[in-house]
């Protein structure tokens, strides 16, 4: 797979992607509306497999056919969401491939009113926030992965935060941004779990989202009960689900010096 560098190459290819989705299939309109993703192709001109890449999640689209396994490497070490051809050129790609099996939600319902502590302040982030962002902690480096860092999520104007003395004790943002939903993501400091702090600032981030005219959505995996929980009281309801991939390290190409199939 070869980088496309040419933004303008973008628009083009999106037709390759869903657009108008729910949940992290919607990841290749927010690269193309943030600037922060990656574009890969087998080849330059006419490609036959299309993938975006934006945080540790990719969408891979097209023709499994024509690929080599080393093709994929790029890919390593990444959640990939793909359709199931291409399972055995992934599988043969990298060192491990877990399927993932993911729920997608959509907020349908009036939440439960959230009651945070005396001494919790609610606010939207602003770019002066990136520090505290960081201050989460590497466990929670994930939460500005689709912003390319602390400082993009901190400016993007789509975080909301639960502070007690300037400190950030939970966040809840925009993860994927699409044209008609945002999937909404939350990372607390273990500490101050089970306070209401998620569900405030979810609340507030939905409100958020819903005056820009897009619906909020809720991606989790089907064994992570809190997150469940969480979105149900949030108003979120089951619509669909999926499976992704997770990629481990690149297995060493034979050196046959054979082109893809089908090229």
């Amino acid at each position: 797979m070869i980088e496309l560098s040419a933004p303008a190459r973008a628009t083009e290819l999106m037709r390759c992607f869903p657009s108008g989705v729910p949940g992290l299939p919607a990841l290749a309109e927010h690269a193309l509306g943030t600037g922060r993703g990656r574009w890969w192709a087998d080849r330059p001109v006419e490609p036959r497999v299309l993938a975006v890449s934006c945080g540790d999640h990719v969408l891979l689209r097209g023709r499994a056919g024509v690929l080599r396994p080393q093709d994929l490497h790029p890919l390593a070490a990444a959640y990939v969401e793909a359709p199931e051809h291409f399972v055995p050129v992934l599988r043969a790609a990298f060192t491990r491939l877990d399927p993932w099996e993911r729920m997608v939600y959509v907020r349908h319902a009036a939440p439960v009113e959230a009651r945070p502590p005396r001494g919790v302040a609610l606010r939207r982030l602003t770019g002066t926030d990136a520090e505290r962002l960081a201050d989460l902690g590497p466990q929670a480096q994930w939460i500005h992965g689709t912003w390319g860092g602390p400082h993009g999520l901190a400016g993007s104007g789509c975080a909301w935060g639960a502070f007690r003395r300037g400190r950030l004790l939970t966040v809840a943002c925009t993860y994927v941004r699409g044209s008609r939903y945002e999937d909404v993501a939350v990372a607390c400091d273990p500490a101050h779990r089970r306070r209401h702090l998620a569900l405030a600032c979810v609340n507030a981030l939905c409100s958020d989202i819903e005056q820009r005219g897009r619906t909020p959505s809720w991606t989790c995996s089907r064994d992570h009960r809190p997150s469940r929980l969480l979105a149900w009281y949030a108003g979120f309801r089951l619509q669909q689900e999926h499976v992704h991939y997770a990629t481990g390290a690149g297995r060493a190409a034979a050196p046959t010096g054979r082109p893809a199939h089908g090229a």
